[in-house]
This record gives C-alpha cells, structure tokens and sequence, in this order.
C-alpha cells in the first residue's frame, strides 16, 4: 500500500479529482485547502498573499491510500492532469503505509483501504 500526496493548483483539482475517478479500483480521496510557499518563498507570485509576517500561496492538497497496482497510473494522471508548465505547479509524494485499519469493520492492511 502506499499513500499519494499531491500539491496542486486549486483551478486544476476539478479536472484531476474527474481523470482520478476514471482510474479502476480507486478506493477514495481526501482533499484539503492548505497554503504555504516554495522555494522562491512566494515572492513574485501572482496568486501569493500575505498572511502575518509572510507570504503564502493557496494550493490544494489531494490524499490518497491505493494498492501497489494502481500507485503508478494514480501518479500519471495526476501528473498529467495537473501539469501546467509553471513555476508553482505543485509536487507529488509517495509514501509506503505499514497499515490501515477500517474503524467500522476493523479489517486491516490492504482489505481496509
């Protein structure tokens, strides 16, 4: 199992959530509105704000817990999908998870996601 953590543009999470739910075997998503900066610290950025001391960018953060067989099409189309060829495109994450567990039903590993 592995999770897949994605930072992207919010303008692109309509046309990313849609190619992800063509995937077969997808078993869900979770999405979140996060802000933050790169490593040009938001300075310059068209859509950077300023929060307190700093300045941030909103971006949308996608999670996602798949079986091994789907990690790499997940990441293509996401990739794919959310590519705009700019600075500020956002980053991809794959992580190896030791265990889920289904809270309902108390299955665990690859039977909870």
């Amino acid at each position: 199992m592995k999770e897949i953590k994605a930072i992207i543009r919010p303008f692109k999470l309509d046309d990313v959530v849609t190619a992800l739910q063509k995937i077969e075997g997808l078993p869900g998503l979770t999405i979140s509105e996060i802000k933050g900066f790169g490593r040009s610290r938001a300075k310059g950025a068209e859509d950077s704000f300023r929060d307190g001391l700093h300045n941030y960018i909103k971006r949308v953060k996608i999670e996602l817990v798949v079986h091994n067989d789907i990690v790499n099409e997940v990441v293509d189309v996401i990739q794919r999908t959310a590519h705009t060829g700019n600075t500020g495109d956002g980053k991809i994450f794959v992580i190896e998870v030791a265990d889920t567990i289904r809270i309902r039903t108390n299955e665990r590993g690859e039977d909870a996601i």
